[in-house]
């Protein structure tokens, strides 16, 4: 049977366990060669210390540890003192326990097989949003069984042990609802596409948010009304705008404000593989005057699991990122205190489609 201190040794990933004080308790073969320095020196010793890297990487270990759930951050440079510095995907994942136990693993991208130079390769990423969606699919499963086990317990027990059931049930809901955005963030099927006004689907996004989430929030519109129409599925439009509404709105303070604006601009081309460049010449812009996203995580905020709110579960962007993908279309961020926009980038109908 192997044991899992045979599989720490192997684990191909460089990987340091941290207590509540950030000093290194555990670090695997892999993270002494990552370090360029012997487990029994960095023992016991504080984390910073030997590793080395950008506030964005001590930030993550702080929110994870804050929040108590993994975070990814898909881009740090990390290093130790004596070793260079090495592009990273970070995961950093509390324990169980009472320590605040931080396990940090840190994947260079060399070790991705794209030796560096950008992010991880197509097929990989359809790999593991494949096999995030199977995973979804099977937890589901017990999860069917825990709740209707804790609802048939609740007919059978006195009123008073109906708040541990009522809560089993809850949270068994709640990971289901997770679950969903998982499986629905892994489903490739293309686009249902016709030909759109753009302008009815903000409408009605506008409309359907300002009667929900954004009750108490001034949302203004300043379209261009000779914008033509854009070749897209309004069904999943509609999702990419409420996400972005949704997103600007808990990112508010008391007095916030949403501006939403589409434009014409030919001149953005979106650089295809076969080295043509599409042009993406309508625009929208969902503007919001909060107080911006923190240092660093602009160029990570559409990666999943990845976001700035304490209760955030970082699919929602990643699933704006991926249908305006499917539309040959473009999504940008751009951030300060006072103002965050995100862009929306569409190409128009080509001629031969046009009826």
């Amino acid at each position: 049977m192997i044991r899992f201190q045979d599989l720490w040794a192997q684990l191909p990933i460089p990987s340091l366990v941290i207590g509540s004080d950030n000093s290194i308790q555990e670090i695997n073969p892999a993270g002494e060669q990552f370090l360029g320095i012997s487990s029994k020196v960095v023992l016991g010793q504080h984390v910073w210390n030997y590793l080395r890297g950008e506030d964005l990487l001590s930030a993550g270990i702080d929110r994870a540890r804050a929040l108590q759930r993994p975070i990814l951050i898909g881009e740090v440079a990390a290093h130790g003192r004596n070793t260079e510095a090495r592009t990273c995907a970070a995961h950093v994942c509390p324990l169980n326990g009472n320590e605040q136990q931080i396990l940090i693993l840190l994947i260079a991208y060399e070790t991705m097989g794209n030796s560096g130079n950008g992010p991880v390769p197509v097929l990989a990423a359809h790999s593991a949003i494949g096999m995030a969606e199977m995973l979804a699919h099977e937890i589901k499963n017990p999860l069917a069984g825990i709740t209707g086990a804790a609802q048939f317990l609740s007919m059978s027990r006195p009123t008073d042990d109906h708040e541990m059931t009522d809560l089993i049930v809850k949270e068994s809901k709640r990971i289901v609802a997770l679950l969903d955005q998982v499986e629905q963030f892994g489903d490739i099927t293309p686009p249902n596409c016709a030909l759109v006004n753009i302008h009815d689907v903000l409408d009605q996004a506008v409309r359907s948010a300002t009667f929900g989430f954004a009750r108490n929030i001034q949302i203004s519109k300043n379209y261009d009304p000779s914008l033509p129409n854009v070749w897209a599925d309004s069904d999943q439009l509609m999702q990419v705008f409420l996400n972005l509404i949704k997103n600007a709105c808990e990112a508010l303070w008391d007095e916030g404000k949403i501006s939403v604006r589409t434009y014409y601009d030919p001149n953005l081309r979106l650089v295809m593989p076969d080295s043509k460049g599409q042009r993406l010449p309508l625009h929208v812009d969902i503007m919001d005057n909060g107080p911006g996203l923190p240092d660093g995580l602009a160029r990570h905020v559409f990666e999943p699991f990845v976001s700035s709110k304490s209760n955030g579960k970082g699919l929602g962007l990643a699933l704006v990122s991926k249908i305006v993908a499917q539309h040959s279309a473009w999504v940008s961020v751009a951030s300060r205190p006072g103002q965050t926009i995100f862009r929306i980038s569409l190409p128009i109908k080509k001629e031969k489609n046009k009826e």
